[in-house]
């Protein structure tokens, strides 16, 4: 277990005392943990059981695609080509800190199995690429406008108590960052591993909209109980 030294910080918001369930959250290239709080209140129903958000800060890094600018993200781009997009060092440093997160969630009562890991673009990566090897399987995975990294290489690594997680993947069908068809072709291939994905598109960009946020609260219902 990592060191709680290691562990990237967070903000954090409980629906309720004493959560059941934990929804671990990624941002996308340069937010920060920030970025999605707001939509908790958007999201959550009455229903439901208590969880807690945490929505990790990403750390610091040069990006070559943004001429080596510093800012928050999971891992280096080196390419707007899907194929070669990710650093793998950095997506491999971003799972390690993803499970060391899991693993804290555990250690504050809260099994893997109550955990749904959720990313939105780069975070979506990351939410993919730790849930992919994962032996011990989460409650689920959202992936929101984003696509599956290094995936010759995640074909090798994954594992078959991995493809027991329910997938739910969004994306804009007019995505100038993550194309559309990168996103469906990371779906098919999920199918093929074995995976359940439930698959919604909508006509924006690179964004979020209401009618996905519905959509993602009616399947995390199912998957909350």
């Amino acid at each position: 277990m990592t060191e709680p030294t290691d562990l990237l910080e967070t903000v954090e918001h409980e629906t309720a005392a004493s959560p059941t369930h934990t929804v671990l959250w990624l941002h996308g290239l340069g937010a920060d943990g920030n970025d999605f709080a707001p939509i908790v209140p958007q999201l959550v129903r009455p229903q439901w059981p208590a969880l807690r958000f945490v929505f990790p800060h990403a750390p610091t890094r040069a990006v070559t695609i943004n001429n080596g600018m510093r800012m928050r993200a999971w891992y280096d781009i080196l390419d707007m080509n899907l194929a070669q997009r990710a650093d793998e060092a950095g997506v491999d440093a971003s799972v390690a800190q993803v499970e060391a997160l899991i693993d804290r969630e555990a250690a504050r009562g809260v099994p893997a199995s109550n955990i749904v890991l959720a990313g939105f673009s780069q975070g979506g990566a990351i939410a993919l690429a730790t849930a992919v090897r994962r032996r011990e399987p989460l409650a689920g995975v959202v992936a929101l406008s984003t696509y599956l990294p290094m995936p010759g290489r995640l074909a090798r690594e994954r594992t078959d108590a991995a493809a027991s997680q329910p997938v739910f993947m969004a994306h804009g069908q007019f995505d100038p960052v993550v194309p559309h068809a990168g996103g469906q072709a990371s779906a098919a291939l999920l199918r093929d591993w074995g995976f359940k994905v439930d698959w919604h598109d909508y006509p924006m960009a690179h964004q979020v909209c209401g009618e996905e946020i519905d959509a993602l609260a009616a399947w995390l219902g199912s998957r909350l109980g």
